[in-house]
């Protein structure tokens, strides 16, 4: 099978590249210049798209920095909580040796007692 642009000679495959970009310039030419108003209704509702794009991540972005700070504050208090709940354990520890120290200086005072 012949391709057909073998058979062509060199000044009409020339001649047919430039027609092909005519056209494609004609084509580009038909899309609408600024100033009328076909273009203008284009570019209006791109830029609406634009907006709109803008607001959603805005929105995204909003949303991730209240889930990271809500995540934080949890975080926070439940280290508050951790550290709460070891202040009590601590706190209870040093009540029991107390009470031992106690329990244990009535025993030795009561040995003492007995001795006299």
């Amino acid at each position: 099978m012949k391709h057909a642009y073998k058979d062509d000679s060199f000044t009409a495959r020339l001649s047919s590249a430039a027609g092909a970009k005519q056209a494609a310039l004609g084509r580009v030419r038909a899309i609408a210049q600024p100033g009328d108003p076909a273009f203008e209704e284009r570019q209006r509702e791109r830029q609406a798209i634009a907006a709109a794009r803008e607001a959603r991540q805005a929105e995204r972005k909003a949303a991730r920095a209240a889930e990271a700070e809500r995540k934080a504050a949890e975080r926070i208090a439940k280290e508050a909580e951790k550290l709460a709940a070891e202040q009590e354990r601590v706190l209870a520890l040093e009540a029991e040796k107390i009470q031992q120290k106690a329990a244990r200086d009535a025993r030795y005072a009561a040995r003492k007692a007995r001795q006299r």
